[in-house]
Order: structure tokens, then C-alpha cells, then sequence
């Protein structure tokens, strides 16, 4: 058993979305609804399914492609914006689907350039309405190393506690051996932090371990006591906090 809170929320599980969601393409809002719906594909977090009506009719194209889903009855859509053409952007059900689908668009999340709650803009995916993400100072003494070799040491760490995930360890950057650590072009993206400003692979016992540290300049608003603090994934590092060893999660991370 994990020592963190797992998620509960079971497959096909819809709820209404209490928020206003908004989706750009080619610099158009081509999508604007308060009554959109939040249907849960597989437990970790749901995906927005949009009433067609509420899309712009002149972007939204019937491919003429029914398709048998195990949802039910579904035609097959593109999005257009002047030149901009995104074939096989999602579906839209029809009557002969589960109850409360019909009539409903589910849209690939990459097929928009961004998608905004209110006037928040949000990434990778819908926030999940039953998972916390709180960032917490401690003063509990944290210490990384990898292969024998010591990465970080910090007894004024913030903690990040993330339903269905490891407690994330945030350290300052003064706390970091920065000499093992070497930068990455990589770019992560959090539906609840924001968008990652530095990642950095580490090399230890003459291996370059790829991408193991991350940081969040810019963090949202919530998640602000991590800003410019650098982490590792528990998943690939040793970590000990007040001096007993962490054994290393299996995530999607892993």
C-alpha cells in the first residue's frame, strides 16, 4: 500500500462542471460553455465532454464518420480556423449513446492551442475536483543522493502533497549540488502547478540519468511556495527525511 492518498473516483463517473471553459484555436475562442460535464476515463483525472452547441459552428466539421464505442454512437469531428485545419479533433455522441452523452463533444486536448477555466488558462488535462495539491513548509530534514552520491541536503524544505502521487521534496537552490546536476531543454507541463522553467539530467557513477529535477519559476497561484525550488523524482533518486530511507514509489513516473 502507498503511503499517500490513492484516487477513488470510479470509470464513467460524470458530474457537471461548475466552471466556465473556454478553448482557443489559431487565436479564436472556438469554444465557450458553462455546461460542460466531467466524465472520468480512467481514475486519475477526468476529461471535459462540451455540449456541440456550445462550439463555434463555423469551426466545427462533421467528418461524416460514425463510429461504435463502447459509450455508444459517436460522429467523427474536425476544427477549422480559416487555413488552420485539425482533422479528427474528437467526437460528438449521438442519441444512441449512454444517458447524458448525447449531444455532448469530447475533444482531444492537443487538437486546441489552450484551453482556459474561467480566465485561468490550464494544461495537459482538466483539473481533477476531488484531488488536492497543497504545498507545505517543514522544517523536517531531507536528504537525496543517487548511486552513493549526494544530490541535496535541506531542513527547510517545501513539501508538495498531490492526491494519487508521492509527496514531492522542494528544496532551495543553495541546497543543491549543482555540480552534478547538467541543464535539459526539456518542458513539462501541470494541470495544477503551471508550466516547468528548468528540468536537469544528473550524472553520477559515469551515467547521465536523464531528467530528474525540475523547477517551476512561475508556479500558479496555489502552489506559489514552490517557486524557483528545484525537485526530484522520489521514483528515481534515494531520499531520507529526518533520516530514515523513502523506498521508491512505482508511479507513471517511474
Amino acid at each position: 500500500m502507498p503511503d499517500y492518498p490513492g484516487l477513488i473516483t470510479p470509470v464513467g463517473h460524470m458530474e457537471p462542471v461548475p466552471r466556465r471553459i473556454r478553448a482557443v484555436l489559431g487565436g479564436r475562442v472556438v469554444l465557450d460553455t458553462t455546461r460542460a460535464v466531467y466524465l472520468w476515463e480512467f481514475p486519475p483525472y477526468p476529461q471535459f465532454y462540451i455540449p456541440a452547441a456550445d462550439i463555434d459552428p463555423d469551426v466545427l466539421i462533421d467528418e461524416d464518420r460514425p463510429e461504435k464505442l463502447h459509450r455508444g454512437t459517436a460522429r467523427r469531428v474536425g476544427l477549422r480556423v480559416g487555413e488552420l485545419s485539425r482533422p479528427a479533433a474528437g467526437r460528438v455522441y449521438t442519441e444512441d449513446s449512454l444517458p447524458g452523452l448525447a449531444g455532448l463533444a469530447r475533444l482531444d486536448w492537443e487538437a486546441l492551442d489552450a484551453w482556459f477555466e474561467e480566465d485561468e488558462e490550464i494544461f495537459v488535462h482538466p483539473r481533477n475536483p476531488y484531488a488536492r495539491v497543497d504545498a507545505l513548509r517543514s522544517t523536517r530534514r531531507v536528504l537525496i543522493e543517487l548511486e552513493g552520491l549526494v544530490l541535496a541536503e535541506s531542513a527547510a524544505p517545501v513539501m508538495v502533497f498531490e492526491t494519487g502521487l508521492p509527496t514531492r521534496y522542494y528544496l532551495n537552490r543553495t541546497e543543491v549540488d549543482f555540480t552534478h546536476l547538467r541543464p535539459s531543454a526539456t518542458v513539462t507541463a501541470c494541470p495544477y502547478k503551471g508550466r516547468t522553467t528548468g528540468y536537469w539530467s544528473v550524472e553520477a557513477g559515469g551515467t547521465t540519468h536523464a531528467d530528474l529535477a525540475w523547477s517551476y519559476d512561475f508556479p500558479t497561484r496555489d502552489l506559489y511556495p514552490i517557486a524557483g525550488l528545484i525537485s526530484f523524482y522520489n521514483e528515481k533518486v534515494d531520499i531520507w527525511v529526518d533520516g530514515v530511507p523513502l523506498e521508491r514509489p512505482s508511479t507513471h513516473f517511474s
